[in-house]
């Protein structure tokens, strides 16, 4: 997949062949001495210090750290939502920092699914119809969408709720069908914003089940922040940012050894 080849004539079926074959043979992610500031002179400030960070296909990272650490910044840059000053963001062997804002959202339209803490549904329109929005900035017809929305929903256990709204949900159930809009489009990398941030414990733990099952059983890459050391304890690697540096770097394997 080049750069280029992100062109909105192109297609899905065209932009997922190339991610397919670069994705066996690159990391998911890879990011090389990215440097990201804002301001100039002795306003500046410098939120992630030129940093190296490798994901591969299939981990499940959190990131963790104080605030202003930078594990924000870099969950921004992660998701195509934010330029790096300096240094190179690799996805799946594409150099992001040099792509066209056009590039950039359909990168992030086809290729990764975000979750937030607030949820971030609409209020009047039902489970399923949150589910099918993705699809319906892709232009999939109708009869396509209700069924890969259905099955997004059973996916995360909300089958029987596909007719009701936010509003007639537990918080917990909105995260799940927060994470079925992420991954109706079957996405490379789900990027997951403190998703349990707005939860109680029983609910927190429901949604990180399902966390941890999309990783292991449908292979999905999962990066995560979280000031939270129970919730990252599910992860596979914990990457603490301290000051716009990675301080630690920790699999859970090396932990058990």
């Amino acid at each position: 997949m080049s750069g280029s080849q992100l062109s909105q004539s192109r297609g899905r079926e065209a932009l997922a062949i190339d991610a397919a074959d670069s994705a066996e043979k690159v990391p998911t992610i890879r990011l090389q001495q990215l440097l990201r500031s804002y301001g100039h002179g002795e306003s500046e400030v410098i939120a992630l210090n030129s940093i190296d960070f490798t994901v591969q296909k299939g981990e499940f990272v959190a990131l963790m750290g104080p605030s202003g650490a930078g594990k924000s910044t870099c969950l921004n840059m992660l998701g195509c939502l934010d330029r790096p000053t300096s240094g190179h963001y690799f996805f799946q062997g594409v150099d992001v920092a040099y792509l066209s804002g056009e590039q950039r959202a359909l990168l992030r339209r086809h290729f990764i699914g975000f979750v937030f803490q607030g949820f971030n549904l609409l209020n009047r329109t039902t489970a399923l119809e949150n589910v099918e929005l993705p699809l319906i900035y892709r232009r999939v017809p109708a009869k396509e969408r209700h069924r890969r929305a259905h099955e997004a929903l059973e996916k995360v256990g909300l089958s029987g709720r596909e007719k009701h709204t936010p509003g007639e949900l537990s918080g917990g159930q909105q995260q799940r069908v927060a994470i079925a809009r992420a991954i109706v489009t079957d996405p490379a990398l789900m990027l997951a914003d403190e998703p349990t941030g707005n939860l109680d414990t029983a609910m927190s733990q429901e949604i990180l089940r399902l966390l941890t099952q999309l990783n292991q059983e449908q292979g999905l890459t999962i990066v995560m922040v979280t000031h939270e050391a129970d919730i990252a304890a599910i992860a596979q690697r914990e990457v603490h940012f301290l000051d716009g540096r990675i301080a630690t770097d920790t699999t859970r394997r090396e932990q058990s050894e």
